[in-house]
């Protein structure tokens, strides 16, 4: 009677363990939905002439920076890369279009290049056409300063433009001008105004170095006021610190 127990339980125990293999069977893992990847930012872009008005057969520099673009053109010029310059020589007044793209979207930059003809300038007939001759040709000429972040230090670079500036202005002691400082948008307006005075100053000792009389400048700060770029990148922020040279009657 014991041992039909015995085999009752065994048949019993082997039932329960063939339906739990089959029930573990049946169960299924559902694997997890993939996340599909973010979708890049919409991409930047920033495109600058210097000098934006040359005379026939002068050549310009184009610079430009991108952020975010898989796709980068200038219209006349084919692919780029996303940052960079380079010069070009219109032979006419031209609008260049940086066109940079990702699967996001398509942002567009212009700079315009005015080309005047060599022989288009009449001799000055008056102080006024005069004047616009001199800044013309001053700013044609007299080219800006560049500085590093929060710093007015010169660099052997800003040297050899200030050495080149001096010279010209030498050639053209009847010429006046004011010094701009300026500074890119990061930092306080009253540290940036103190700092676009130390960038001004500093550009004005170096000229006075290299024999231009201090009493044809003047100096002022514009701080972070009055950006030549707007867009936020590290290649538009060093357009953005700068000593600017403009002509002054």
């Amino acid at each position: 009677m014991k041992i039909r127990r015995i085999q009752w339980f065994q048949v019993v125990l082997a039932m329960v363990v063939v339906i739990a293999a089959a029930g573990c069977a049946k169960k299924k893992v559902t694997p997890p939905t993939p996340v599909p990847p973010a979708p890049p930012p919409a991409p930047t872009a920033m495109l600058t002439a210097n000098p934006n008005t040359i005379s026939a057969g002068q050549a310009s520099t184009l610079t430009w920076a991108t952020d975010f673009a898989s796709d980068v053109t200038i219209d006349g010029i084919g692919k780029v890369d996303p940052i960079g310059s380079m010069k070009v020589t219109p032979t006419e007044s031209t609008t260049y279009r940086l066109v940079a793209k990702n699967d996001t979207g398509t942002k567009e930059a212009t700079a315009r290049i005015t080309v005047t003809p060599a022989s288009a300038a009449p001799p000055p007939t008056s102080s006024s056409t005069g004047d616009e001759s001199n800044a013309r040709l001053f700013s044609q000429n007299v080219k800006d300063v560049f500085f590093d972040y929060d710093s007015y230090d010169m660099t052997s670079q800003d040297e050899s433009v200030i050495q080149a500036d001096a010279r010209f202005l030498q050639q053209h002691p009847n010429m006046n001008f004011v010094i701009e400082g300026h500074c890119d948008e990061r930092g306080s307006i009253e540290y940036n105004l103190a700092l676009g005075e130390n960038r001004a100053q500093a550009a004005k000792q170096a000229l006075v170095q290299a024999g231009v009389p201090a009493t044809r400048m003047r100096t002022i700060s514009y701080g972070k006021e009055k950006p030549f770029c707007t867009a936020s990148t590290e290649a538009c922020w060093q357009q953005n610190r700068r000593a600017h040279f403009a002509y002054s009657k």
